[in-house]
């Protein structure tokens, strides 16, 4: 079992907390449980030209974080982007930013990251276990039915505005242009795709940017 499959199978169910219909994960607990595998993991608050701890584009700002781990003879850093929001989890205009919305955004930046260390991943996929757990947990017998089952996922106005930030933030971080962003992703469209595959898009970008 690598590292990403140990850190992706602890439970961290009884961690966690739902604020605003979404799923937070005590940053002081999953920096703890990181640092007891990995004594040697760090974190990277990025600041910008000026020194400030968050990006703007004059409108509103965003957070850059990054965990690193070491793995073998090498480091691997997983970056994350997060806007700065209010309780509704709506950006915040840079001129009404505080330091403690930085502070706030920051946080649960650093969580991100270090779930895409694996820790706590499957929360943002939308899961209830993780996957050691997966493989014991009881199958719930479900009565077969000839209509087919509509599901339909709506991403807010809200939401599609601030995955287009993070994704500006993104190509600007990376010197790319919207063309290299559709060579890699094609047709897809940050408002048309649930928040799972938002997520691993954005894995699949840093990754081919790296």
């Amino acid at each position: 079992m690598n590292y990403f499959e140990t850190l992706n199978n602890i439970n961290v169910n009884d961690k966690t907390e739902l604020r605003s219909g979404l799923t937070y994960l005590s940053w002081a607990w999953a920096w703890g449980e990181l640092k007891k595998l990995h004594p040697m993991a760090r974190y990277t608050i990025y600041e910008n030209a000026d020194g400030l701890l968050y990006h703007h584009d004059d409108k509103t700002c965003w957070v850059k974080t990054g965990v690193t781990v070491p793995v073998g003879d090498t480091e691997l850093e997983h970056i994350e982007y997060l806007p700065v929001m209010d309780f509704r989890n709506k950006s915040i205009p840079v001129d009404s930013v505080t330091s403690f919305d930085v502070n706030k955004a920051i946080q649960r930046s650093l969580t991100k990251a270090v779930a895409r260390h694996g820790l706590g991943l499957y929360i943002y996929a939308g899961e209830d276990l993780p996957e050691a757990e997966k493989e014991t947990a009881p199958v719930r017998q479900i009565k077969a039915s000839n209509k087919p089952e509509a599901k339909v996922t709506v991403i807010t106005p809200e939401e599609i505005k601030t995955r287009n930030n993070i994704l500006k933030a993104l190509l600007q971080d990376k010197g790319k242009t919207m063309d290299e962003y559709k060579a890699i992703a094609g047709n897809t469209s940050v408002a048309n795709i649930d928040k799972a595959a938002f997520e691993a898009l954005l894995v699949k970008l840093n990754e081919a940017w790296a």
